[in-house]
């Protein structure tokens, strides 16, 4: 290492910020992050930094500068945008024996600033030494995604609680106690969101006199695993895909998504799709059930959002009927990623106010669903797993007062490699879906056009007409 990274302590020091532009704004954005004095040395401030002195979040020093203006900071940062005025400030600071980092002159820094992943009190700070700066960021963008954004919290309870553990655990015990803290129960609930129960469950084992035994103790995460694309995953979802002990994922789910778990977590195909079942929905309620209260970590990894036609709902009640926590993690659904393929928006302020999400296949048990039911001039409705029911659905839509020529769009395995779009009528929707080979997951989106809605727009209510 040419560089040797640590922390600078702020707490009731200065740190002087020469400059009074948008380098210098940066620089502050930074260290209004931590709970330094700021100190802005420049003739004139730009709005931004001149907010922060009305704020009272900076003082503002406008007078002559020299040695003394830097005396006894933490740290200075030179951001003049002159390189004569640059060279000269760093001398200064350097006489006051102040680190200093001159912005765009990796040659008069004492100190770089790194890339920072902030869960504070938890700070992560990525440094390439200059070399090589948008590594850094897209290493700092992994981080990102694995922290969970309150895990912060949890370091901050465990700080104010370490006296009483000491006091309360037997010093043999602590660090099964910690472990449990950060890896068991309280961290799952903490990063759920579940913040209030995580804190008691810890101040109930501190009183305890420990860690409980965490033998019969596990969870669920039905968790969205988008469109396709694993770029389209939620952070919360990589977490609980890293976190997971065994996995439970259907036939729509990428490959490259299940690359994100962590190596030795178990896989297990369910087999789930339209119209044949290699696993019942029963059996694979009991099946998640019974791996938690193994005490292990369950993902049930579910294609788009759980909670739009994945049978979540069957599942969650199976888990709260076993006392097992469950939790849901949302995914970008199909017809979200069917508009931004097409870079079209699902809704449209004047023409499409209504957006439909709709299945044209229902329980095998069941009568298929009515998808047609609640759409007209305004909406767009946007139909799931409704390939097989091409036809039975554009004679719906016919009934309901949508023009045959109409222009219908289908989007094809959406953000996947195999993805495939195209534009056909209502009437010539059966046939161009056979001609085009499609029988996988495809989302259809009927729209209104725009003659017929503005036409609907005009004519009055049928109660206002008889008026």
């Amino acid at each position: 290492m040419k560089s040797f990274p640590m922390f600078f302590r702020t707490t009731g020091r200065r740190v002087v910020l020469a400059g009074g532009g948008e380098q210098a704004a940066q620089k502050a954005r930074l260290i209004l992050k931590t709970d330094a004095e700021i100190v802005l040395a420049a003739p004139e401030l730009d709005a931004e930094l001149a907010a922060l002195v009305a704020e009272g979040r900076a003082a503002h020093h406008a007078g002559p500068l020299d040695a003394g203006l830097f005396k006894g900071a933490a740290m200075a940062f030179i951001a003049t945008g002159c390189p004569g005025w640059d060279a000269a400030l760093h001398g200064l600071a350097q006489a006051a024996r102040v680190p200093v980092n001159v912005v765009d002159r990796p040659d008069l820094c004492d100190i770089i600033t790194p890339s920072i992943v902030d869960r504070d009190p938890v700070v992560v700070a990525i440094g390439t030494e200059g070399t090589a700066p948008v590594l850094g960021r897209e290493i700092k963008t992994r981080i990102e995604r694995m922290l969970p954004a309150n895990i912060g919290g949890l370091a901050a309870l465990a700080g104010r609680l370490r006296p009483v553990v000491a006091e309360r655990v037997p010093r043999a015990g602590r660090r099964a106690f910690w472990a449990w803290v950060f890896k068991g129960a309280p961290r799952d609930g903490w990063t759920r969101g579940a913040e209030r129960d995580a804190a008691r469950q810890i101040k109930a084992a501190i009183a305890a006199g420990g860690a409980p035994d965490t033998a019969t103790e596990g969870s669920i995460a039905l968790v969205g695993a988008g469109p396709g694309a694993r770029d389209l995953l939620t952070m919360r979802a990589v977490e609980r895909l890293q976190e997971a002990d065994v996995i439970y994922y259907d036939r729509l789910v990428d490959p490259d998504v299940l690359e994100l778990a962590r190596r030795d977590a178990e896989r297990v195909f369910v087999g789930k799709h339209v119209g044949a079942h290699a696993w019942p929905q029963a059996q694979i309620n009991a099946v998640i059930v019974a791996e938690a209260r193994k005490g292990r970590r369950v993902v049930r990894l579910k294609s788009g959002d759980p909670g739009i036609f994945g049978r979540a709902g069957e599942e969650i009640d199976a888990a709260r009927a076993a006392g097992v926590a469950v939790e849901i993690v949302p995914g970008v659904t199909a017809a979200s990623a069917a508009g931004a393929a097409m870079g079209e928006s699902l809704t449209m302020r004047g023409h499409s106010d209504t957006l439909i999400l709709a299945t044209g296949t229902g329980c095998a048990q069941a009568p298929l669903p009515d998808c047609a039911r609640f759409a007209g001039p305004g909406t767009t409705t946007a139909i799931y797993m409704g390939v097989r029911q091409a036809g039975r659905i554009s004679a719906a839509f016919r009934a309901r007062g949508l023009p045959g020529t109409a222009e219908v769009t289908v989007c094809v395995d959406a953000s996947k490699p195999t993805e495939r779009r195209f534009a056909t009528t209502l009437d010539g929707l059966p046939g161009q879906l056979a001609a085009a080979e499609v029988t996988g997951s495809a989302i259809l989106l009927f729209r209104w056009p725009t003659e017929v809605a503005a036409a609907a727009a005009m004519t009055p209510p049928p109660a206002l007409q008889a008026g």
